[in-house]
């Protein structure tokens, strides 16, 4: 039986600058829609577009109720998902010192 080592105050940091990314990007889509909508849909429409998707995730974004609806619903999930993951990490890391 294996058992995980402590992670590193490093790992930690950034671990969670990238859930603050999460955060702040979900901060935007509830709070200021209308703004990111926006960001996302000039980056995908921009040339020379470099998102393999592009046309995959402009066309999800035609309907934008729809898009708003879903992204909403996912990003309730994935806020709880990255506070678990948050907590969990920190009680990692907590637990080896």
């Amino acid at each position: 039986m294996s058992t995980v080592s402590q992670p590193s105050f490093l790992f930690v940091l950034a671990f969670l600058l990238f859930s603050g990314l999460f955060f702040y990007n979900t901060y935007k889509l509830w709070f200021k829609t209308d703004t990111y909508y926006a960001e996302l849909h000039d980056s995908l429409t921009r040339s020379p577009s470099f998102y393999p998707f592009r046309t995959f995730f402009l066309k999800l974004m035609q309907d934008r109720r729809r898009w708003e609806l879903v992204q909403k619903i996912f990003s309730v999930v994935g806020v709880i998902a990255v506070l678990a993951a948050d907590m969990l990490v920190i009680n990692a890391w907590m637990s080896g010192r």
